[in-house]
């Protein structure tokens, strides 16, 4: 019988956060050239369609990376940084067999380098993107530079609490406002312009925040290819949801839950996961439930790699510009604790609500 990995899991090494053991890649050089699989099963969230999304995505940037050539003296001892990175969810993802990730050298520049990489199961691709790596000081010494301010108020509201939140574990993560058990925490605020309702013509201006961070620490001999690694997972963490909060509309509808009653376990995970995903929202009673929601594309572009930290606080604020026609539009700021604006990205998808009848479309 197929397994979720390819080759037995190895015992999770110590020496690395959850989110470096997460997230690692066995080379399988027997097979191809730039073909990685997960080391590990990879986490299939309760009422999703596949495995998460932001697990893939982390997994192609760290293929991609691996085939990056280090600095020597055959590139001028260049260091190339990933800058931007453009992907589609073509297929949902099955966490019970392995997942190939095929990596296609693309073009090594001069001050750029080009990776496609491939999701693939079955021989299909279930996710596909392009990564785009920047010479570090190709741009010269004269820069233009700006960037968004970090709000000071979400700042503030970390700082409040800095003592505490040094050493969370599961037990207190309710009282700290502090969420799960894997490979990072969370620590949501409140949505700004909260009271705006649906038919505001300003919904728009509504905006989700909350603080990131991986568990434990990223071990220092792996340089900064794993923060950015960990902040990709992170960033698809409730992206599409934002949509869902702005609009004050319920994800899991009681008949969801009543398809999994065969398993008392799921049904906790169902409502333990409604908890979280109400908690800080509108104390408006939410207006529809969603028939249908996956994430269809996500871009992050990285703007100052060596900044980012991912096991220190980083602060993502979201918001939706523009929903129609059963999609919606997310962009998300991220900074770190410093204030600098590390991160930015965009992700489009598919929000469909419960229908009085059923709309007879597949994906």
């Amino acid at each position: 019988m197929p397994g979720p990995t390819l080759i037995r899991a190895p015992p999770p090494d110590p020496d690395k956060s959850v989110i470096e053991n997460v997230l690692e890649l066995t080379p399988l050089t027997n097979i191809g050239p730039d073909i990685f699989t997960n080391t590990r099963k990879l986490w299939h969230p309760p009422g999703a369609r596949g495995v998460y999304g932001g697990a893939v995505i982390a997994q192609c940037l760290s293929a991609a990376q691996q085939t990056v050539l280090p600095p020597s003296a055959s590139n001028d001892h260049s260091v190339f940084l990933i800058h931007s990175m453009h992907c589609y969810f073509v297929l949902a993802g099955d966490s019970t067999i392995p997942i190939l990730y095929h990596v296609e050298r693309v073009r090594d520049g001069k001050s750029f380098v080009t990776r496609t990489v491939q999701a693939r199961q079955k021989g299909r691709c279930i996710f596909t993107t392009t990564l785009s790596f920047v010479k570090e000081g190709s741009a010269g010494e004269k820069t233009i530079d700006h960037a968004w301010d970090i709000p000071a108020d979400a700042l503030a509201k970390l700082d409040e609490g800095d003592g505490e939140e040094k050493s969370y574990d599961d037990t207190d993560a309710e009282g700290l406002g502090v969420q799960g058990s894997g490979p990072f925490v969370t620590r949501r605020l409140s949505i700004v312009n909260s009271e705006l309702t649906d038919d505001s013509a300003l919904i728009q201006s509504k905006k989700t925040r909350q603080w990131l961070r991986a568990r434990g620490q990223i071990s220092v001999d792996s340089g900064s290819a794993p923060h950015m690694s960990a902040l990709a997972y992170m960033s698809d963490s409730y992206s599409i949801g934002t949509i869902l909060r702005v609009h004050n509309l319920r994800r899991f509808s009681s008949s969801r839950r009543r398809r999994n009653d065969q398993d008392p376990s799921q049904e906790n995970e169902f409502t333990n996961m409604e908890e979280k995903e109400n908690n800080g929202a509108d104390e408006l009673e939410p207006r529809s439930s969603i028939g249908m929601m996956v994430s269809l594309d996500h871009t992050i572009y990285f703007h100052r790699p060596r900044e980012i930290r991912a096991d220190e606080w980083l602060l993502s604020e979201s918001e939706v510009p523009w929903a129609g026609d059963g999609r919606g539009l997310v962009l998300q700021r991220i900074w770190n604790r410093r204030g600098v604006l590390v991160a930015s990205c965009v992700q489009e998808g598919l929000v469909r609500l419960k229908q009085d009848e059923p709309v007879k479309t597949r994906l």
